[in-house]
């Protein structure tokens, strides 16, 4: 069966959300804590599993597994029209960075993307876990062996962290980066692991030992603020404490207290 048809708008720049227009019955699927707030006649309703339309309870049972394998919640929230007029349901990303809108119909029916990238869908797409096929990927990708995928026909929604850049690779055009920066790709990618060549640079660099391999045709978003960077560089700049604000030696400046 076919997704709803819903539209939407994006709002804000640097902390975004996403208002989505639902005509009378429409719905919209949605990740646990992304909502933020709901016209009256929305009603919300808890479901097991995956969202998707047209599937049984074993279909639901496979479902709920797949979201378990992924870190997710086993159960999602289906927001629902059941006014006489259109009404708006809004979503937030959960920290600072961009909301990408990818219209599934246009993109081959799926996308695959990290675990945690994904925000909201309309009701009727299927919310699954796509194993990478290549050992090198599945073990040291640095975001899991696992990756969710997003098929269907209707709208769907991502989020990153920061600026967001979106690069259309040729036939066999290869591109590099870090693997945490990789947000969503088209199924057609060809996704692998390289370890970094060079002895100095792999223990030295500050980039780490491996960075992803994706090989086109196909589409590919990448972000440029990953959520773990971020955590790293604020657990670190905690471990100083206030009183190092401003200093010129910053942390060496422990060493000289003792």
């Amino acid at each position: 069966m076919s997704a709803h048809e819903i539209d939407y708008r994006i709002i804000g720049e640097e902390m975004q959300c996403v208002e989505i227009q639902l005509d009378p019955s429409e719905s919209v699927v949605a990740e646990a804590g992304s909502f933020m707030m709901m016209d009256q006649d929305i009603q919300m309703e808890t479901i097991f599993g995956d969202g998707s339309r047209g599937n049984g309870m074993m279909g639901k049972l496979m479902g709920a597994g797949k979201r378990l394998l992924t870190g997710e919640s086993l159960f999602m929230t289906v927001f629902t029209n059941e006014g006489r007029y259109r009404q708006n349901v809004t979503f937030a990303s959960p920290y600072p960075g961009k909301i990408i809108p990818l219209d599934l119909q246009l993109l081959g029916g799926k996308i695959i993307c990290q675990k945690d990238s994904f925000l909201c869908s309309a009701k009727g797409n299927s919310i699954g876990i796509e194993f990478q096929r290549k050992l090198g990927a599945g073990f040291f990708g640095g975001e899991g062996f696992i990756m969710q995928k997003i098929e269907g026909d209707g709208w769907a929604f991502v989020h990153s962290g920061g600026l967001v850049i979106e690069r259309t690779l040729n036939p066999g055009e290869v591109l590099r980066l870090d693997t945490g920066c990789l947000v969503a790709m088209t199924a057609g990618i060809d996704y692998d692991i390289e370890f970094v060549k060079g002895v100095k640079s792999a223990l030295f660099g500050g980039e780490g030992l491996f960075f992803a391999t994706l090989r086109g045709p196909g589409k590919v978003w990448v972000q440029s603020l990953p959520f773990s960077r971020m955590a790293d560089r604020v657990l670190s700049a905690a471990t100083f404490g206030r009183k190092d604000e401003g200093s010129i030696l910053g942390g060496l400046g422990n060493l000289f207290e003792r």
